[in-house]
């Protein structure tokens, strides 16, 4: 390969924005231009100003926010005192991904093509806007956005005669090499990393903190639809520290079950061990898999066999497949004109790559394991918000976890890896129970005030990170057997009082002490469904007050779709009527409280 002159950087949540950029770097290495794919804040920001050439690949989440693997890069590209020319040797392009049920749809893409330009850059295309809403996925704005990119760079970097495309059907080289070993290595050098008592720093995701599980309650009642789990973990000796709002990592692994079974299907001896050789110079391996490693920590820790597999996926099959037939089918499925037809069978009922595999044996059973890495993602950690105070419980972390299982038209219900492995492992049963974690900054951020009142609104599970900060401010004002804080006011929502009403004796034993207003909304337990967004607008003399007249902070926790907006329609009718604002100052007011985060939210899918 040339030397690099496409730099593609991305930034992901769920891992799509990384799966079109590995897309975008394997179309290049096709057409013989060098190309390097990286996450966009593990780059050096200030090297932009040499680069020529520039793809950002970038989603949004939540209520228009960056991933977490941008957020440094955000903060850094929007810096008041960067020159209007700093970026004038770059061409660059834009592809955002999004959904536009929501209302900040692409809204990152958007506002960094906007920035771009504003920094001297020049757009080698308008901004491409991939839609989850579309039948066909993002790949419907992708696909002709990419024709159209690929014929601007040929012009600006031509192919040289005497390297031809690689055509698709011929896979390019595996990112690495896998050499087996003839003796099984000390199998102590598989455990995950674990932070020493004295390690460089506090637990991370190259090293987390091996957590004793030490309770895992449901409580929810027999006869709800939904598994929820009251998880604890003990971290006494882990340098584990955070705050209220703050999330925890966990890092998840596949069920014997189904290691047993890939193993199987692709003739692999899970107890061999081998080390990884990267094939181009310049690259590392990851740096979750020891060196060496068995073929089942690998299967167990690392490869995501149980995700749904995404287009490049079947690319790859395709390529790899000895079998008439099945590459045929596999070909089609990874073609711009079957996408319908893979999305009614693999997106739509949720099949994973181990179901998929299954249903290609003899293509599954030819695999090189050289390619593994390339076909199938990582294992990605599952973000959760810390439901309890370090001042409350100095030893222990919690965390709040619905156990995600639904119904598709396939046999198997479908179950979300993290959770359905959170809620099997039991612990006080003989031998202990470790969960690897780490903690990060969340998306909320307390007062430090006392008097500062604080309005939570979290329906759902979605109480968890208030639960932590009522717990926190409670410890920090307490006097005695009354409360010192009593400016905590929590919104609840939740089907019924007697099904999933969470940590109810003690808000109601807060209530009692002055601590806490508690205001709740059970949907279920009426004709007329209510929810919290209802019981906001009933209190809304009460709401302004706090808002207007005492300086309070408004935060919002649980699912993105819908309640976040009929809160915030919550909040401007009641400016409008307390306030006697008028529609666009009403709006103005809400944009203002956001602003300067006195309206801050931490929502998910």
């Amino acid at each position: 390969m040339p030397n690099p002159q496409l730099l593609v950087l991305f930034g992901s949540q769920t891992g799509t924005a990384q799966d079109v950029s590995e897309r975008l770097g394997r179309e290049a290495r096709r057409r013989r231009l060098g190309c390097r794919v990286q996450a966009l804040d593990s780059y050096s920001v200030v090297n932009l100003i040499n680069e020529p050439l520039v793809i950002f690949v970038c989603a949004t989440t939540g209520q228009g926010d960056p991933p977490d693997n941008m957020k440094n890069f955000w903060r850094f590209i929007f810096r008041k005192n960067l020159p209007s020319t700093s970026l004038c040797q770059m061409d660059f392009a834009v592809l955002g991904l999004g959904d536009s049920s929501y209302a900040k749809f692409n809204f990152v893409a958007k506002k960094l093509h906007r920035r771009l330009l504003q920094l001297g850059a020049n757009a080698l295309l308008p901004a491409c806007l991939g839609d989850d809403q579309h039948e066909l996925g993002p790949d419907a704005a992708i696909d002709p956005w990419l024709q159209d990119l690929w014929e601007k760079v040929r012009g600006l970097h031509p192919t040289p005669l005497d390297l031809p495309v690689i055509p698709p059907g011929v896979p390019l080289p595996p990112k690495f090499t896998v050499q087996f070993l003839q003796e099984v290595p000390n199998a102590s050098s598989e455990e995950p990393h674990v932070a020493s008592p004295d390690p460089q720093g506090p637990p991370s995701a190259l090293q987390p903190f091996l957590a004793p599980m030490v309770a895992n309650q449901r409580v929810t009642g027999p006869s709800h639809f939904q598994d929820v789990r009251l998880i604890e973990f003990d971290i006494t000796g882990s340098s584990l520290s955070f705050a209220a709002g703050d999330v925890v990592l966990i890092q998840p692994s596949n069920s014997a079950g189904h290691i047993q079974k890939f193993c199987q299907l692709l003739g692999l001896d899970p107890d061999r061990c081998f080390v990884l050789q990267p094939w181009e110079p310049g690259v590392s391996c990851p740096s979750r898999l020891p060196q060496p490693c068995s073929v089942r920590h690998l299967v167990s820790q690392y490869l995501d066999i149980a995700s749904v597999p995404r287009r490049s996926f079947f690319e790859l099959l395709a390529c790899l497949s000895p079998h008439e037939l099945e590459r045929e089918k596999l070909l089609e499925f990874s073609s711009a004109q079957g996408q319908e037809e893979l999305c009614e069978y693999c997106s739509r009922p949720r099949r994973s790559i181990l179901e998929v595999l299954c249903d290609f044996p003899h293509t599954a059973g030819a695999i090189p394991p050289d390619y593994l890495l390339d076909l199938i993602p990582a294992i990605r950690p599952r973000a959760f918000s810390i439901a309890s105070s370090l001042l409350a419980c100095p030893s222990r972390l919690q965390i709040l976890v619905a156990v995600v299982q639904y119904q598709t038209r396939l046999k198997e219900p479908r179950r979300g890896l993290c959770s359905s492995w959170l809620a099997s492992l039991a612990p006080g049963q003989g031998r202990p129970v470790r969960v690897p974690l780490w903690v990060q900054p969340g998306g909320l951020a307390f007062p430090e005030t006392l008097n500062t009142p604080v309005i939570m609104v979290g329906p759902g599970t979605g109480v968890a990170p208030f639960h932590a900060a009522i717990q926190e401010r409670v410890a920090q004002g307490q006097t005695g057997p009354l409360c010192a804080s009593p400016g905590n006011f929590l919104f609840f929502g939740c089907r019924r009082r007697d099904q999933d009403f969470y940590w109810e004796a003690e808000w109601r034993d807060l209530e009692k002490r002055g601590c806490l207003t508690l205001v709740t909304a059970f949907s279920q337990e009426q004709d007329q469904k209510v929810y919290v967004q209802h019981r906001l607008q009933e209190h809304g003399p009460l709401v302004w007050e706090l808002l207007d007249r005492q300086g309070a902070y408004f935060y919002l926790a649980g699912n993105a779709k819908y309640m976040p907006a009929d809160v915030s329609e919550a909040l401007t009718s009641i400016f409008q009527e307390e306030g006697g604002l008028s529609g666009p100052d009403a709006a103005t007011y809400l944009a203002r409280l956001q602003r300067t985060l006195r309206f801050q939210t931490e929502t998910w899918a």
